[in-house]
């Protein structure tokens, strides 16, 4: 075998020029792919880090019902019980309160969703307090103060130290009404929080909607290291509930992972993964029909080498291999180019990122992509594409390495 892979290595170089295209088209594929894969890794684990981080966490109680049908009045009752509960377990959990209302400031009105915050629970259970553009957090000591979603500010016309006025009904039938300062504003996240959304202290909302016991949703972050199945189980048994659903579980209150809360956004993350094997098969399919013109022009060149190797009593496994070697030799030169070609890129887009923010902030699934779009760039990610090329290659090679194996001595030698 050491003769077949010296004799491989050897017609690798003796046509220089068509080995080195060959290399050449597999290298810039190879490097292509891998910033291609980091970039929609990136745009995945961000999309999926901002709808948990900012938005849903991990897992989410609710009142039975609330989510098909939202009500002020459906809330989970003894919530500080339960995020006690939560908290010894090692979970991070707050409280939101939630209802819709209309903001005017001026002559401009809009729909809005009124959200009551912790200030200091939520900042420490998820990441909403960072995204804060212009201004500052919420802060009980400001119980006037409001930070409101960029898109809404541009909609009422309305910045840091203006004034809003909010009209609702309450959970008791009265009219709901007050006057509030912008004191944040947020940088653009989900499509409805930016659109519409009114964050305020806990306790002001309680305050306007009358509304002084219980949480419409406790937002719960996992420990590290810990399945969202796990964790689901977890809050079910803290919120009082068996860990498993069944058919024979009496009603009570319900418990929803993020992909359960979020369907959409989970089907288009898998998606992406369907759009990158596509990405590659395409880009591969091209290289592999390259090699596969290189690979049986080689053995139409060396057909009467052949016939001498099989009359000296080579095998056709033997002439199989050398040809499957010389294509895995090139793979191998064209992995090692390629990657030192993509290094640098890679390098780039994970520390710097590409800037999104001029075209004013895509949205894809309800969530607004990040301003800056970095690469990730882990071990996994690099070696799919490696092991592909490597496939295709051998897809590649394995015609011209079975006629080359057939080859008949006699016809060899006749060969013109």
């Amino acid at each position: 075998m050491l003769v077949v892979m010296k004799m491989a290595w050897r017609n690798v170089w003796r046509n220089h020029r068509r080995s080195g295209l060959t290399i050449a088209a597999m290298a810039l594929a190879l490097a292509v792919e891998l910033l291609y894969s980091g970039l929609v890794t990136g745009i995945v684990a961000g999309m999926e880090d901002d709808a948990v981080e900012m938005d849903l966490g991990d897992v989410q109680i609710v009142a039975p019902g609330y989510l098909t049908r939202p009500s002020l009045h459906d809330v989970v009752p003894n919530h500080a019980a339960i995020i006690e509960r939560l908290e010894a377990t090692g979970h991070r959990a707050a409280p939101r309160l939630f209802g819709g209302g209309l903001a005017g400031a001026g002559e401009a009105s809009s729909g809005v969703q009124l959200v009551g915050v912790d200030p200091v629970g939520d900042a420490e259970v998820l990441a909403l307090a960072t995204a804060v553009g212009d201004g500052a957090w919420l802060d009980a000591d400001d119980p006037r103060g409001v930070v409101i979603g960029r898109g809404l500010g541009r909609t009422l016309d309305v910045g840091l130290g203006d004034e809003l006025v909010v009209l609702s009904q309450a959970a008791d039938g009265s009219m709901a009404n007050d006057l509030f300062n912008v004191r944040g504003v947020l940088l653009s996240v989900a499509a409805g929080m930016d659109r519409g959304a009114i964050l305020m202290p806990e306790a002001t909302f309680r305050e306007l909607m009358v509304l002084p016991e219980g949480a419409h949703r406790i937002i719960v972050r996992r420990p590290e290291g810990t399945s969202l199945v796990e964790s689901r189980a977890a809050v079910r048994t803290a919120a009082g509930l068996p860990a498993e659903p069944s058919p024979d579980t009496p009603p009570g209150l319900d418990v929803k992972t993020w992909v359960e809360l979020n369907p959409m956004l989970a089907q288009y993350l898998q998606s992406v993964e369907g759009v990158v094997a596509v990405m590659y098969f395409i880009i591969y399919v091209a290289v592999g029909i390259l090699i596969l013109n290189a690979m049986l022009m080689a053995v139409f060149e060396r057909i009467r080498e052949f016939g001498v190797l099989k009359a000296i009593g080579y095998g056709p496994v033997q002439v199989m291999a050398m040809m499957l070697i010389e294509g895995f030799v090139q793979a191998g030169v064209a992995t090692v180019i390629g990657t030192a070609l993509a290094a640098p890129g890679m390098w780039y887009l994970s520390v710097h990122g590409i800037d999104v923010g001029v075209l004013g902030g895509v949205q894809m699934a309800g969530l607004t992509m990040p301003a800056i779009w970095h690469g990730v760039y882990r071990l996994e990610t690099a070696i799919v594409p490696v092991i592909m090329l490597f496939f295709i290659v051998f897809g590649a090679v394995i015609y011209p390495a079975l006629k080359a194996a057939w080859v008949r001595p006699v016809e060899a030698m006749h060969h013109q």
